[in-house]
C-alpha cells in the first residue's frame, strides 16, 4: 500500500473509532504497513479529525523518513508487533472503557473468552466453543521494555488478533484495514459482553 492510501484509510478509521467513543481525548494511535515501511499517527491529535499532515512515515527498520510532529511513545510497540508477524499489515490502538476495565480485572496473562457466536468474526475461529485468549501485559512507560515482553510472549504463544495493555487499552491487529476493523469491532463486542456478564454475576 502507498503511504497516501494508508493515510486515507487511517483517517477514515479514526472517524469511525471516534464515533464509537473508543479514542477519547486524543488517545490511541494507528498504523499501516506500506511499500516503503510504515505510516503511524503522530502524537497529540484528535483521532476523529485526522489530516494527512498528522502522520509520520518510517522505513522498514523503524527509522523516521518523513512527516512533522512528535512520534507516539508507543510507535516502538507497533513496530514490534509488525516484526512478530509478516501477515500483520494494520494495527489500531484504542482506549475503550470495556477493554480498559477488563484488562485491570484480569489477573492472569490472558483474558479468556468462550461461548459467544461473535468469536467467529475473528480470523481462524469457526465455533463459539473455541477458547479465545487475548494476552494482557502490565502497562509500562518504558515502551521498548514492554515490546520485549510482548515479543517474548509471542515466542511461545503466537499473538493472533491483538493484545491488551492493563489499564490502557487494546491493540487490534489484522492482515489489512478491513480485517483489523472487523477484529476490533468483534473484540469490543466480546469485551462488553464479558464485562456485563461479570457485573451481573457479581450482583446476583
Amino acid at each position: 500500500m502507498q503511504s497516501a492510501q494508508a493515510k486515507h484509510a487511517l483517517i477514515d478509521a479514526g472517524r469511525w473509532l471516534s464515533a464509537q467513543g473508543w479514542v477519547p481525548a486524543t488517545g490511541g494511535n494507528f498504523s499501516i504497513r506500506t511499500e516503503q515501511g510504515f505510516v503511524v499517527t503522530a502524537s497529540g491529535h484528535d483521532k476523529g479529525a485526522l489530516q494527512p499532515e498528522h502522520f509520520l512515515e518510517f522505513d522498514a527498520r523503524g527509522s523516521h523518513i518523513s512527516g512533522a510532529g512528535k512520534p507516539s511513545a508507543e510507535t516502538d510497540l507497533h513496530l514490534a508487533l509488525y516484526a512478530l508477524s509478516p501477515d500483520t499489515h494494520c494495527i489500531l490502538h484504542t482506549h475503550s472503557v470495556a477493554a480498559t476495565v477488563l484488562s485491570r480485572l484480569t489477573e492472569p496473562h490472558s483474558l479468556e473468552i468462550s461461548g459467544y457466536e461473535m468469536q467467529k468474526a475473528l480470523n481462524g475461529f469457526t465455533s463459539h466453543l473455541e477458547a479465545l485468549a487475548i494476552p494482557v501485559f502490565d502497562n509500562d512507560q518504558d515502551i521498548p521494555a514492554l515490546a520485549r515482553r510482548v515479543t517474548e510472549y509471542h515466542s511461545h504463544t503466537p499473538i493472533r488478533h491483538g493484545v491488551l495493555i492493563r489499564g490502557h487499552g487494546l491493540y487490534a491487529m489484522g492482515a489489512d484495514m478491513s480485517e483489523t476493523r472487523r477484529h476490533i469491532e468483534a473484540l469490543e463486542f466480546l469485551f462488553n459482553c464479558e464485562l456485563t456478564r461479570r457485573q451481573l454475576e457479581k450482583n446476583a
